[in-house]
């Protein structure tokens, strides 16, 4: 089964929000364009208890400072998608009718989590590759925000999951483009592939 997945397409992560991804909303028409080609959809959603240890307010730091916390390197974020906050709902002009699960993570207080499928120390699962295996997902196709940190940390996961993994570069954007160049380079080494969204092919 060939899956889409939509990474925390959130209002926090739009212009105005409160952790903004530079042309955020861009991604809207590109994602709800390609829904439609997808025999299964699923998507994340960035879901913070307040006080997360990876607010820079929960330490009295500046915000983008690293910290480490338990061994970790942690960048300390402004707070956003806190859980059932309006910054934390899906942007709605995002159509969600065709999403068949939502998967939530950030949830743990004390530990950040990047990637849909483990959290930054790869301690807990959200349960998503169990639900992707059990659907017999065997292509899972990749858009969402931001491409240099959520969506990068999903694919590795993806990767290291044993799917076959595809970012589609238009249905993403980055924080900073700069890192982004490199995540790229990355995803390829890791046996990743990168198309746009007029190459998708329609399951």
């Amino acid at each position: 089964m060939n899956t889409l997945i939509i990474i925390d397409v959130q209002n926090d992560f739009m212009p105005g929000g409160k952790l903004p991804v530079p042309a955020g909303d861009e991604v809207l028409p590109v994602i709800n364009g390609l829904q439609p080609k997808f025999e299964l959809v699923v998507s994340t959603q960035d879901w913070h208890p307040k006080g997360h240890a990876s607010f820079a307010t929960s330490h009295g730091a500046s915000e983008f400072e690293t910290i480490k916390i338990n061994g970790l390197d942690q960048i300390l974020w402004p707070e956003h998608c806190i859980q059932d906050s309006e910054g934390a709902q899906f942007h709605p002009e995002l159509k969600t009718d065709r999403i068949e699960s939502i998967f939530r993570k950030g949830t743990s207080p004390k530990i950040d989590s990047y990637s849909g499928f483990y959290d930054n120390a790869h301690l807990k699962s959200t349960g998503l590759s169990g639900y992707l295996k059990d659907k017999g997902a065997s292509q899972l196709y990749f858009t969402g925000l931001a491409g240099d940190y959520c969506v990068y940390y999903s694919v590795k996961d993806a990767l290291a999951e044993g799917f076959e993994v595809f970012l589609i570069e238009d249905a993403t954007r980055p924080i900073d483009e700069k890192n982004f160049e490199k995540v790229k380079i990355d995803i390829l080494r890791r046996g990743g592939k990168i198309i746009q969204s007029k190459d998708a092919p329609i399951f």
